[in-house]
């Protein structure tokens, strides 16, 4: 039998929290747009109880402690003013190019079409795995875009966005927002199955696989250098170009702005 004197255990501390914005969504409604304070181990960082409390690291954008900037690696003190605050969307302010490259989770197939539909690089399986996606994202360097927030707090996850809206169209203004991608918006430079870049091509050489009346009325081709889809500016691209161009004006505008017409 050891005689070593065992260590006491630290004491739990309160500290007061404050989430602000759209981050008030993911705590349950008791805590939403208040104060609360949490009893927190001794050794706790903030990213461990901000993930605690169901908010995802990748969506905090600002932490101050006591009114002062803080990392999500700092551990906290008995006393201490948490608050916590969301990314501030970009919206018609653009991202540093290039931009980010993109993977949607298997539930999220309308938003990465939409996507790839506004040139972004966004991969899509919609039988992938949690694990390999996170890897993939880890390996390529892609931002991780899902409704998941478990995904979102895995440690290998360094950068995500939660996707809040439930609808393909609000979900593309919502991260075209966010990742103030709208300025770098090249429609119709990516396939829509498969994501590979589109190059313009000549009529002969796709001429086998068009039906007649296209070979008829059409000059201006692009065939997708991953699975050889071919595109032509018929009424269906109409269609496309008019759903993209709304889409990025919404992007583009304050959110205030949009609320007023």
């Amino acid at each position: 039998m050891s005689d070593a004197t065992p260590v006491p255990l630290s004491p739990a501390r309160l500290v007061s929290f404050r989430f602000h914005g759209e981050l008030a969504a993911f705590l349950a409604p008791a805590r939403r747009d208040r104060s609360f304070e949490v009893r927190c181990a001794a050794d706790s960082s903030l990213k461990h109880v901000i993930e605690a409390l169901g908010v995802p690291h990748t969506e905090v954008g600002r932490v101050l402690v006591d009114g002062r900037p803080a990392s999500l690696e700092r551990r906290l003190c008995p006393g201490e003013r948490v608050s916590v605050h969301p990314h501030a969307a970009r919206c018609g302010k653009p991202c540093p190019s290039p931009p980010p490259r993109l993977i949607a989770d298997a539930h999220l197939g309308g938003l990465a079409r939409l996507l790839r539909l506004a040139g972004f690089d966004t991969l899509y399986d919609n039988h992938i795995e949690d694990a390999t996606l996170v890897a993939t994202a880890v390996r390529e360097r892609r931002v991780v875009l899902t409704r998941d927030r478990e995904l979102l707090k895995r440690r290998d996850v360094a950068e995500g966005c939660f996707v809040h809206a439930l609808e393909p169209a609000r979900q593309a203004v919502e991260i075209l927002r966010r990742l103030g991608l709208a300025g770098h918006a090249r429609p119709f430079s990516r396939c829509l199955e498969c994501n590979a870049a589109l190059q313009e091509v000549s009529p002969a050489a796709v001429v086998q696989r068009l039906p007649p009346a296209v070979r008829a009325r059409h000059t201006h081709f692009s065939a997708c250098a991953g699975c050889g889809r071919v595109y032509w500016e018929g009424s269906h691209w109409q269609r496309l170009r008019a759903r993209i161009d709304a889409l990025l004006a919404q992007a583009r505008a304050a959110p205030q702005d949009e609320a007023a017409d």
